[in-house]
């Protein structure tokens, strides 16, 4: 049943739900200065020559190292790769190669532009990760929020039809950090709208819940028990779409929220930073 605009601004509005928000985005913006230090890294690599089509790479310390690509949240419109550093320094001690593309946002671009930004980041990636020590045949997504949107349409990409070079797998793995898997509902928040300006066939294009189960890869989903109704409704309907075969892990974490659950993925030693480099390192 479809509710009220009201009723979907409330269900969407992240910030209004964690009070505190600032907070955590403040956080992430020293990490990610204090990661960039330590680690040393590439930033601002071009995989492109369109609107913030550009990437930061962390290298691991081994050859061969499993790619973690990265994918930020900001519903589209808002954040940026450098508020997200701070995720590297868990993995890349693991012996994962960590990259963290940017896209432009919403108005400027619209959300299949932004997608097909993505796709050439990983086609970049694949191509050109093993400069860095990264191996090309172990390139895995993970993504928050937007990101695990993103994440969810490269696991759907049919990759030859986008470069004759390009592998089938190209993505073996992907875990969405409480991610948004059908735009219809996002369309209904005039909040979100007046940004996204999304249209019918821009939906139907960019909604994986309605796509086929891919062809290859396995796909993790995790949520905030704390998150709103419908942020709960995506993580489970992603599950629904493509099956358990293939989206085996569908779990809402308690105590997290929108904002500390992606700290949790940062944080060594926890639930879900472990999950992930079970996801990474298979």
């Amino acid at each position: 049943m479809r509710q009220s605009p009201e009723w979907y601004d409330r269900m969407y509005n992240n910030r209004a739900l964690v009070p505190d928000f600032a907070d955590h985005l403040q956080r992430w913006t020293e990490q990610s200065k204090t990661a960039r230090k330590l680690l040393g890294g590439l930033t601002d690599i071009s995989y492109g020559e369109g609107p913030n089509e550009t990437l930061d790479i962390f290298p691991a310390n081994t050859a061969n190292a499993p790619v973690m690509v990265f994918l930020h949240g900001g519903y589209w419109r808002a954040l940026d790769k450098s508020d997200h550093s701070f995720i590297a320094p868990s993995f890349t001690r693991e012996g994962v190669c960590v990259v963290v593309p940017n896209y432009a946002l919403c108005p400027a671009v619209s959300i299949p532009e932004i997608v097909m930004q993505m796709v050439k980041a990983l086609a970049w990636v694949w191509r050109y990760i093993h400069e860095w020590g990264g191996d090309a045949s172990r390139i895995h997504v993970v993504g928050h929020s937007a990101g695990g949107h993103l994440a969810a349409m490269l696991l759907a990409c049919e990759w030859q039809r986008c470069a004759d070079d390009l592998p089938a797998d190209l993505v073996k793995s992907g875990l969405s950090v409480s991610g948004l898997f059908e735009l219809e509902s996002v369309m209904r928040s005039p909040m979100l709208q007046s940004d996204l300006q999304l249209d019918d066939a821009q939906v139907l294009r960019c909604s994986p819940a309605w796509m086929p189960c891919p062809a290859n890869g396995t796909f993790y989903s995790v949520v905030g028990g704390l998150e709103s109704d419908e942020f709960i409704r995506h993580h489970a309907l992603i599950q629904q779409s493509w099956g358990k075969a293939y989206v085996p892990v569908c779990e809402s974490l308690p105590s997290l929220h929108h904002f500390n659950i992606l700290s949790a993925l940062a944080q060594p030693g926890t639930y879900l930073n472990r999950l992930a480099l079970r996801c990474l390192l298979n």
